[in-house]
């Protein structure tokens, strides 16, 4: 059956090695056809700042396998991420980036590592919601779903399961963001439940990420937030001998893309020295992801075999175990010789595709009650007590003021001379009805119209407000840090 795959051999080093990987298909017999189009440097610099023009959208949206070449994105402001545009747009929600080690043929100080890292794709804060609040303050809104948490974490043990792996590992800082890690962990922990046969585990990202450099047997799946994600998984990568050798897949629920893990590498652009082994890896993802597992196997096992023959390039070629440096082109043809052979010590590979389950939110019935409402203040003059002075008089008891923090720290009532504060302060009303307590608050509900009336009071006092959060009570439980 022919198949239409969309490809973007992209900048730098990416046509390079999209051209040796093409090449490599075509030699393998996978009946694909593809439709290029120009995404990258060449738009950018022509005044499309997102990088992608309208044209090759349609490309995406009629097939739906993506091949992408790594791609610059030119320096200074104004020019958007075009592997986030193109991950939110198309909802390529999973991205999955196998890890595994070739020793002793690609140096790595962990020769039995075999680790896959599934991490979320859209959210967190690579939402990209970021503002200037003050002259002091800059903030980036970190922002997770339900649906969104709920699709990677089923993703990562639907992809377990249908691979064979026996364990996955969320990796989280719920220590500290209660609410949305927290979360992220408490869905883990739920849908964990529909997968017994399963080892399962949560741990800190910061002592997992150390233990996945130095204990990396420990691990086999790991899902975990996008930020940690696209961390960890450079980690794993470079841990097994070079990122020059990972793919990953983004998965969506009906577009795919697929490409190397590394960047566009300008300075050995031309030269013919780049490793085309990361693009081939994911092309082989792409394979599997099309149905065509046995021609991914012949594939990999070609490319097992030219390792194992001492046939590397240069950036994982090292003296007394490589036999010959290969170019681009060079290593291509030597793993095309080798089609339809099995390697001998490094283990051949039986490819399975990572199973992306049908899945439909359901929204949970939740009694939601607006309970106060959290001010954001510009002051770059007032003490912590001159502020509240300020606050208690203009609000003449609409709302009750509870706390004021900077920068997360409370600094009234009671706060410590010794804190540095900016221009920037939460200042946090309640219902005139809520009981403060030293330990404990309890809120009581309240209506919009009482926020309203507060920022009025505070404009009509000269008090600048920079933003504002409602807070929330889910069926009485608080929706709100503390």
């Amino acid at each position: 059956m022919n198949r239409t795959i969309t490809v973007a051999k992209g900048d730098g080093i990416g046509p390079e090695v999209t051209d040796a990987v093409l090449r490599i298909l075509d030699a393998a017999e996978c009946g694909l056809t593809y439709e290029n189009i120009e995404v990258g440097e060449k738009v950018y610099l022509s005044g499309n700042s997102s990088g992608i023009p309208a044209g090759s959208w349609s490309s995406l949206r009629r097939n739906p396998v993506f091949l992408k070449g790594p791609i610059t994105t030119p320096q200074g402001s104004g020019y958007k991420s075009l592997n986030v545009t193109i991950r939110k747009t198309l909802g390529l929600y999973a991205n999955v980036r196998p890890c595994r080690s070739y020793h002793p043929f690609v140096r790595t100080q962990h020769p039995g590592m075999d680790v896959v890292v599934v991490r979320e794709n859209e959210e967190d804060l690579y939402a990209g919601i970021e503002h200037r609040q003050t002259t002091d303050v800059y903030q980036c809104l970190k922002v997770l779903s339900l649906p969104g948490t709920e699709k990677i974490i089923r993703y990562a043990f639907e992809y377990a399961r249908s691979n064979g792996r026996k364990k996955v590992t969320c990796l989280v800082k719920d220590n500290i963001m209660k609410l949305t890690d927290g979360m992220f962990a408490d869905t883990f922990r739920r849908l964990g439940k529909e997968y017994p046969g399963l080892q399962q585990e949560i741990q800190i990202i910061d002592i997992g990420t150390a233990r996945v450099a130095t204990r990396p047997d420990r691990y086999d799946v790991i899902v975990t937030l996008n930020l940690y994600g696209d961390i960890i998984s450079d980690v794993t990568a470079e841990l097994t001998g070079s990122v020059g050798m990972a793919g990953s897949a983004n998965i969506g629920d009906r577009i795919s893309m697929f490409e190397a893990i590394h960047g566009s590498a300008p300075d050995i652009a031309g030269k013919g020295i780049a490793n085309p082994s990361a693009m081939l890896n994911a092309a082989c993802m792409m394979l599997v992801h099309l149905g065509l597992s046995d021609k991914a196997e012949a594939i990999q096992n070609a490319w097992l075999c030219a390792l194992e023959d001492g046939l590397h390039p240069s950036d994982v070629f090292q003296e007394g175990v490589s036999k010959k440096r290969m170019g681009t082109s060079e290593f291509a043809d030597a793993v095309v010789a080798r089609l339809g052979k099995n390697p001998q010590q490094l283990k051949s590979v039986e490819m399975k595709g990572g199973a992306a389950p049908a899945y439909r939110y359901v929204r949970p019935q939740v009694k939601r009650e607006l309970c106060g409402v959290d001010v954001f203040v510009c002051d770059p003059v007032s003490t912590p007590d001159e502020l509240a002075d300020r606050l208690l008089k203009a609000s003449r008891g609409m709302l009750k003021l509870k706390l004021i923090t900077n920068r997360g720290v409370k600094v009234w009532p009671q706060g410590f001379p010794e804190t540095f504060c900016t221009d920037h302060w939460r200042c946090r009303f309640v219902g005139p009805d809520a009981v403060i307590g030293m330990e404990k608050a309890t809120y009581m509900p309240i209506g919009h119209r009482q926020i309203h009336q507060l920022l009025h009071l505070l404009t009509e006092a000269h008090i600048d407000t920079v933003k504002t959060e409602n807070l929330y009570l889910f069926d009485g439980v608080r929706g709100f840090s503390l």
